[in-house]
């Protein structure tokens, strides 16, 4: 197996389908005619409710983590810890690329930010660990999932070229296109968050009920 089978590999582990599967199996539905309209775990969230969207978040974070874990395949990968990061950074993006246009679903996919998380996951836990932290601090105050997805993204190149000072140029390069991407992909997020009619996640309602009330 050489790289270009793995990349491959990468990309088709990518587009499976996890919610339009779900939806079609369990529901009889497919997930993209309702809500956003989107293939991904907020979707399924807001349609299928807590523990499918649970499910999809999982197994799509599963996608990246799985993808970038294909490098120690090749032996010479094994050993030399710069090209293997550089490699599976080109392999998570395939997973991702796959999520989003994924071959087994028309090329109708998500957004790929669970993915993008188990890709920076597979790579660096402690990383992911953090920007997983600004992610449920901002959902945890807003609700808003987009927003969280959206700050836990641009916090992502922040961590990697401030904090943690990550001296893989082609890391760097990556942590600044993941926050670009999240906010090509979440451009219709941003729109409806600017007019103030963004749908919030069903959690924490009761917080915000009693808020009202006062």
């Amino acid at each position: 197996m050489n790289e270009l089978a793995l990349i491959l590999l990468a990309y088709l582990l990518g587009s499976v389908p996890t919610a339009v599967w779900v939806s079609k199996y369990f529901f009889k539905i497919d997930i993209r005619d309702y809500g956003s309209g989107n293939a991904g775990a907020t979707n399924t969230y807001r349609v299928l409710g807590y523990k499918w969207g649970t499910l999809v978040m999982i197994i799509d974070m599963l996608k990246g983590f799985a993808a970038v874990k294909l490098a120690y395949l090749l032996p010479f990968y094994v050993h030399d810890e710069f090209a293997r990061t550089n490699f599976q950074i080109g392999l998570g993006l395939c997973a991702v690329l796959g999520h989003i246009y994924p071959i087994w679903a028309q090329f109708r996919g998500g957004k790929g930010v669970a993915t993008l998380f188990g890709l920076v996951l597979g790579i660096s836990p402690l990383t992911a660990l953090c920007c997983s932290g600004v992610f449920l601090l901002v959902l945890f105050l807003t609700r808003f999932v987009s927003l969280s997805s959206i700050l836990a993204s641009l916090a992502f190149p922040v961590f990697i070229l401030v904090i943690f000072n990550v001296d893989n140029p082609a890391y760097r390069i990556f942590a600044v296109a993941v926050a670009l991407l999240v906010m090509l992909t979440h451009q219709k997020n941003i729109s409806r968050l600017l007019k103030g009619n963004e749908n919030k996640a069903p959690i924490l309602k009761y917080r915000d009920r009693k808020r009202s009330r006062r």
